[in-house]
């Protein structure tokens, strides 16, 4: 059976717009599927205060604030508490993300069109040693517009790759299924769900009237977090943190549910990040599956053979025919996800 598209991206959130407009600079075909309507186009990222984690930026400098890679990532695992054998592979994530923090990071947003405010805030700061849980210095950058000025640039680029012909967007188009052939990932099934002119954040319809099936040579799951699900959240509740409340509180819309964490047989080590905003009650989560291991280059965690001719590094979870899966996170209020998809040279 041919292909239907060249990539596959499910979830059209900050993550998901990322991956796709790196893509389309890439010539590539995608297909975006997302549960919600039209109108969420941007996901959470688009509520948030547009909080960046930056690492030793101009602004920090500026304003006389001495940051560094090493501090910063002393930092995170301190929060973290990587302190078991799953955690492997997020503190692998985590030490990439700081590279990418302390690196090109702040420059490539801004060849974005993402400005920030010129004072830098201090989230999460906890206690005020490095070894403790929390930020040891302002990390905080905001953005000018917040969510929305940081979800903006990424929905223009995909719009304008619709306009070439390179992207599809299919809004209430919801996977259930990745399809698999001989134990390779070769594509996605999935419902279709009625139209809805629901307002962004506002509960949609479930109500399902068809099903699809597409393939392709890779699919990349960018679908948010758990925030939603209370009952996700308790399974998965880190144990020397002792009972989950009995009561939460949701800081996100129902669409936040964890659904594709089933659905791609994710594991999900809970991390405390430095860089994170708590959505509501629940800790940062970095989800992570693997098929093979991925190497782990200073710019993140690749694949060379996911896709021919072509290196894919960052933040999501990959599944493609070379049978490689890597990390996945979606957006959080102070940490953009990025996955640079480029030609080899």
């Amino acid at each position: 059976m041919s292909n239907d598209t060249d990539v596959i991206v499910v979830g059209a959130g900050l993550a998901g717009l990322v991956a796709a407009a790196e893509l389309i600079d890439a010539g590539r075909r995608v297909i975006v599927l997302d549960q919600e309507p039209e109108a969420s186009l941007g996901g959470q990222a688009f509520w948030s205060f547009g909080g960046l984690f930056l690492v030793d930026s101009p602004v920090q400098r500026r304003l006389g604030i001495r940051d560094s890679h090493d501090l910063a990532l002393q930092d995170w695992l301190g929060s973290a508490g990587f302190d078991r054998e799953e955690d492997l592979w997020p503190r692998r994530w985590a030490e990439a993300y700081v590279d990418f923090a302390s690196g090109e990071k702040c420059s490539w947003l801004r060849e974005q069109g993402v400005g920030f405010f010129p004072v830098v805030q201090w989230a999460e700061r906890g206690g005020y040693l490095a070894t403790g849980h929390g930020n040891s210095v302002p990390r905080f950058h905001v953005t000018w517009g917040t969510g929305p000025g940081v979800v903006e640039p990424f929905v223009r680029r995909v719009r304008e790759g619709e306009q070439r012909g390179l992207v599809t967007l299919r809004f209430r188009h919801r996977v259930t299924e990745l399809t698999m052939t001989n134990g390779v990932v070769d594509g996605v099934h999935g419902e279709v769900l009625e139209p809805s002119s629901v307002e962004r954040g506002m509960p949609s319809s479930r109500v399902v009237v068809g099903e699809f099936t597409l393939k392709t040579q890779a699919v990349i799951v960018t679908s948010g977090g758990i925030g939603g699900n209370h009952e996700l959240g308790r399974r998965n509740w880190p144990k020397r943190l002792g009972e989950p409340p009995k009561q939460l509180i949701s800081g996100v819309p129902d669409h936040v549910d964890g659904r594709m964490l089933d659905v791609s047989g994710a594991t999900m080590p809970s991390a405390f990040c430095p860089g994170h905003r708590r959505c509501g009650w629940m800790p940062v989560v970095s989800v992570c599956r693997f098929h093979s291991s991925p190497a782990l280059t200073r710019s993140g965690l690749s694949s060379t053979s996911s896709l021919p001719g072509m290196t894919i590094r960052g933040s999501c979870s990959i599944s493609a025919s070379s049978n490689v899966s890597l990390p996945c996170r979606g957006p959080s209020r102070t940490l953009i996800s990025r996955v640079a998809v480029s030609r080899k040279r």
